[in-house]
Order: C-alpha cells, then structure tokens, then sequence
C-alpha cells in the first residue's frame, strides 16, 4: 500500500526507525480522530475541547502592527483547528485560503455544517482571490494557508526536510511578499482524546524578496518553514497527514 510505504519512509526520517502495524494503525487512528474533530470544530463547538495556545502573544505582537497577518500551517496535525486562534481574541476576523476545486467533498462539507464557516474560506486561484486576502488583512483579520501541499511543479522550492531535499511550494512566501504582513507559524497538534496543543511563532514581520535573486530569497525563507515543520514532525511524529512520498512528490 503506497500509504504505508509512505509513512515507512517518514518515520525513518523523523525518528530513525520503520514503524510497525501497531504504530502504522495508531497513526491511521489519529488522523481519522483529527478529521471527526473538525465536523465539531466547522459547527463551532471549541468549548468541548481541552484547546491550549502557546505563544498568543506572537499573534498580538503582530497584529498590533495593523497590518493583520498571515498564519502560515500544514498538514501536521489540525489546520481546522486554527479557527480556535480567532475565537481565543474574539475581535479577530479568520479567513482560511483553500483549494476547493480539488477537495469537492470538503467544500460541502463545509457549507453543509456552517454556511457562515464556508463563507470564511477564500478560494485559491480566483480571480478575487489577492484582494479577498488584502480586505481582510486591511482589516486586521488573519488569513490562515497550508505551507507544505505542492500542488504545481513550476511553482516550487527546494529544501532540505528531516534530512533530504523535498519540494515545497513557494505560493505562500511570494504572497507574503506581495501583501507585507506579518507572517506567524501555526502547529495544531494532537494529543488525543479531546485535548490539542496550538504553537504560534513568528517567521518575519515582513518577507522581502529581491528582484536580484527572488527565487534564493524564496527559498530561504522556506527553509526556515522547513526547519520549524521538521522540529515539529519530530515531536509528534503521528501528527503527519500526508500520506504519499513527500520527498519524491512531482503534483
């Protein structure tokens, strides 16, 4: 199974050792918990979880700029879960760019559970699509994106992960460039039961690139995406949800 084999690779990378079926099934286990979870999350009911926030103060910290800000995430552990942020400062607003078009059940999902929710979500590639992010930042709201997902060849980067080169995708630094916000990392991990822990560290308080070497600059503000994601994927090894060869993927 081309998951298995996936996930085989990722935990000799992350913790130096092949994962037996007990792991392999807690692994499965957990990501099927995160995805039950976000049918309550997308219904608003955070107040049944045991949600802990570390590191609100980078978020306040940035905001304070009045730029808003960009919460930059992955597909380790929750990215649901972030709506979490916004509840925790009730004044800010929380919008999640999303690729809709390839996740059809998601999106009705979504406006199945929360038409409110489904209306916080600005889809990626439309032609509105940089002014809904600049609205909302002028705003002073927080714009959440995935970090780790490559969805075109030609727009990616290269970077060293947990001990070889893995394609990233550069969309989110060069839209960090473009709008000159703040950009915060964001981890919401699981811990099981009903309990989540949520990381917040901020990556720059604006991202440059130069017209000189754009593609380095983007590169290495990437790399320090990379070096956070992989600290992380090594303190809960389980929390990974992409279940294909990451460092070999061409999508």
């Amino acid at each position: 199974m081309e998951a298995n084999r996936a996930l085989r690779q990722y935990y000799v990378r992350a913790q130096g050792r092949s994962p037996g079926w007990p792991a392999l099934f807690h692994h499965y286990y957990w990501f099927a918990s995160t995805i039950l979870d976000r049918v309550y999350f997308l219904r608003g009911r955070f107040n049944q979880f045991d949600i802990r926030i570390h590191g609100i103060e980078t978020l306040d910290r940035a905001l304070a700029c009045g730029r808003g800000c960009l919460l930059l995430g992955s597909h380790l552990g929750s990215f649901e879960v972030v709506r979490a942020v916004g509840l925790s400062r009730e004044q800010i607003e929380v919008k999640v760019l999303m690729d809709e078009q390839n996740a059809p059940l998601i999106r009705g999902l979504i406006q199945e559970l929360n038409p409110a929710v489904a209306g916080s979500v600005i889809q990626v590639g439309a032609v509105d699509t940089m002014l809904q992010v600049r609205e909302c930042l002028d705003r002073g709201g927080v714009v959440g994106i995935m970090g780790d997902r490559l969805m075109s060849q030609d727009q990616s980067v290269s970077c060293e992960f947990l001990g070889a080169q893995a394609a990233f995708p550069s969309g989110s630094m060069r839209l960090a460039h473009a709008v000159r916000a703040p950009v915060v990392l964001f981890f919401g991990l699981y811990r099981g039961g009903k309990r989540y822990d949520v990381y917040l560290e901020l990556l720059g308080e604006t991202v440059r690139l130069s017209a000189e070497q754009r593609q380095e600059d983007v590169r290495r503000w990437t790399q320090w995406y990379a070096d956070r994601l992989a600290q992380y994927s090594r303190e809960a090894t389980d929390n990974w949800f992409n279940f294909y060869d990451f460092w070999q993927a061409r999508h």
